[in-house]
């Protein structure tokens, strides 16, 4: 069974309102996943609107990979819920991937930065953006496609992360070839799904928040396997997201 809830938040480029379906039971927090993520698009698209209304242009389009180089970070639950999306693919297709996330660790390790991906996603605490920079800067500077595109196109779109539908520009396209040198024009974003599921996974395991580097989410999120069996009551875990949520809403309306 579940229960309806009716949603209303106000974010700086306008009200959202929506109705979401949660499970009236004992729920993982995967369950919570697409909601959050239906969430954050849902804002972004407000934004969007927004942009366009204003006589601006999305440049992002089908096939453009460019920003597809950086090192995408995902909330705990984001990795739990690849892990499960992954693990029900074809035999064929996942085979193809591993050999991709293979072929992916093999060449960050041989650069150095193999240990320092699972450095920041252990961490006992928060990592601060002074560190996280150089290591944001040393990967992109690799320029390795994401191991989840085939061909230019993401293999997961519809589970992707977060960090990545929210990543969209109003500068023009071939800019992104450089997101380092170029001035690009990325779109605002009020509500960043991926924290905000970290701050809610901390709180539930009374553990800090912490972003996962993609290429070695799947191995992470098989090392804390058990705890990804936890289960609360889906009310509860709504509440808790939506709780986050206002707050970044609030330090935006701020920042205005």
């Amino acid at each position: 069974m579940v229960e309806r809830f009716e949603v209303a938040l106000n974010t700086p480029a306008g009200r959202l309102t929506t109705a979401i379906d949660v499970p009236t039971g004992f729920i993982p927090i995967t369950a919570i996943v697409p909601v959050t993520r239906r969430l954050g698009e849902e804002a972004s698209q407000l934004e969007v609107q927004r942009v366009i209304a204003a006589g601006q242009t999305i440049s992002c389009r089908m096939g453009c990979a460019a920003c597809c180089r950086m090192l995408v970070p995902l909330s705990a639950p984001e990795a739990f819920a690849l892990r499960e999306y992954v693990g029900q693919l074809p035999t064929d297709r996942r085979t193809l991937l591993f050999n991709r996330l293979g072929d992916t660790k093999d060449r960050v390790k041989r650069e150095g930065l193999w240990d320092r991906l699972n450095d920041v996603a252990e961490a006992a605490r928060p990592v601060p953006d002074e560190q996280l920079d150089p290591l944001n800067r040393a990967y992109y500077a690799l320029r390795i496609p994401c191991p989840y595109l085939e061909n230019e196109m993401c293999s997961i779109y519809e589970a992707r992360p977060a960090a990545c539908r929210e990543l969209l520009v109003t500068s023009p396209a071939e800019l992104c070839q450089d997101l380092v040198q170029n001035p690009v024009t990325p779109l605002p974003v009020s509500m960043r799904i991926s924290s905000i599921l970290g701050l809610v996974w901390g709180s539930l395991t009374n553990s800090p928040p912490r972003l996962i580097p993609l290429p070695i989410a799947l191995e992470w999120a098989e090392r804390h396997e058990e705890e990804s069996r936890r289960t609360w009551p889906g009310s509860s875990l709504l509440d808790q997201v939506l709780d986050s949520m206002w707050r970044f809403l609030s330090q935006a309306f701020q920042k205005k």
